[in-house]
């Protein structure tokens, strides 16, 4: 059950998301300001549920790291959006770059895992 609950995160995610933001909506002068923070945020979020799900399918998956890296994740990438507006600095960048890559790599790696097993289930059945 443990290894499902980057699933289960995604999937409240995107439901609170949707609730939150299409029901109720951001006025169009705050959607600018808050754009660069949800969006860093967001990616932080994905970051981890892969990672999550990565770590699950090693056998390494805990549950604490996962709830306590999704919440630091969010709220440093958060954060450092919020620092570099301040100092007039776009060091949302650096996170996003840095994010990005990290949700290639994860993403990649699980696809490779069922690749992998796809493909061992093949020759188990040819043989």
């Amino acid at each position: 059950m443990s290894a499902l609950l980057p699933v289960v995160a995604l999937v409240l995610g995107l439901a609170v998301g949707w609730v939150a933001f299409a029901r109720m909506g951001i006025p169009g002068e705050l959607a600018g300001v808050y754009a660069p923070y949800l969006s860093l945020a967001t990616l932080a979020g994905v970051d981890t549920v892969l990672g999550g799900i990565r770590a699950g399918i090693e056998g390494r998956f805990q549950d604490d790291i996962f709830v306590s890296g999704f919440v630091l994740n969010t709220l440093l990438a958060a954060g450092l959006a919020y620092l570099g507006d301040r100092i007039g600095v776009d060091l949302f960048l650096a996170a996003v770059v840095a994010l990005g890559s990290r949700v290639f790599l994860n993403l990649s790696l699980i696809r490779r895992y069922y690749l992998t097993k796809l493909a061992l289930a093949r020759r188990k059945e040819a043989t």
